[in-house]
């Protein structure tokens, strides 16, 4: 299985989902659009592609110009019914492809959120494990409308945080997450200006993190786990 990996920035890559597809025989190629223009194949090569996060919106192509190619990648992949895992940016930018542009939410989610299991999610294979609810790790201040079509898999009290659309399946929360990324990303909170803004205190955020994220990446691969498993049914 040869998945693609959509990479926006160093310390958001595929983080514990990494663990999953090395456990199930699977090869990743990284793609760093910021840094190379192109795919390092055809992405209609590949098994199924994973985009993912990153600290741009989704609507910042003026300063990031790659977020275009990038679209236009998941709109040919969600075309040729390629699968497409995306997380937090790489689901914003997702469901733009499939129709629907990301937009800012009416308050960011920053830290451990309560998420909600939609009626379609309890019929999901990726989210019904999850229902009826469970408490995620969230770091955005964009949102994804539904796209055309789209089935609503999971909320939380902001904003809906899981999506399937076609081939195509989006989750707002950072399932991939690994330890050492999101103590970078606490570490670095002052570079977002919305994480000052709502007056996040690193430090209980810290406490809270280090004593759920054993659990969490548990839950993580095994999320990962089974969007692979739907993949290697459709090869």
């Amino acid at each position: 299985m040869r998945i693609l990996g959509i990479v926006n920035q160093r310390d958001a890559g595929p983080g514990v989902f990494l663990d999953a597809m090395l456990a199930r025989g699977a090869s990743l190629d990284t793609w760093m659009p910021p840094e190379s223009p192109a795919p390092p194949h055809d992405p209609a090569g590949y098994d199924a592609a994973m985009v993912f996060g990153g600290a741009m919106h989704a609507d910042h192509e003026d300063r990031h110009p790659w977020l275009g190619d990038v679209k236009d990648q998941l709109r040919g992949l969600l075309a040729r019914g390629v699968p497409v895992l995306g997380v937090c940016l790489g689901a914003q930018l997702l469901a733009e492809a499939a129709g629907a542009p990301a937009r800012r939410a009416r308050e960011p989610e920053i830290g451990w959120r309560t998420v909600e299991v939609t009626p379609e999610g309890r019929r999901d294979p990726l989210l019904s494990p999850l229902a009826p609810s469970f408490t995620a790790f969230q770091w955005h201040s964009y949102e994804f409308p539904l796209p055309p079509g789209a089935a609503p898999l999971a909320r939380s009290a902001v904003c809906l945080q899981a999506f399937r659309s076609g081939t195509g399946v989006g989750i707002q929360f950072h399932a991939e997450v690994s330890a050492t990324d999101a103590e970078a990303w606490i570490d670095d909170y002052r570079s977002d200006e919305d994480a000052v803004r709502m007056g996040v205190d690193p430090d209980a955020l810290r406490r809270e993190t280090r004593a759920s994220m054993d659990a969490w990446n548990d839950l993580g691969r095994a999320f990962c786990g089974r969007f692979l498993d739907e993949v290697s049914t459709r090869a």
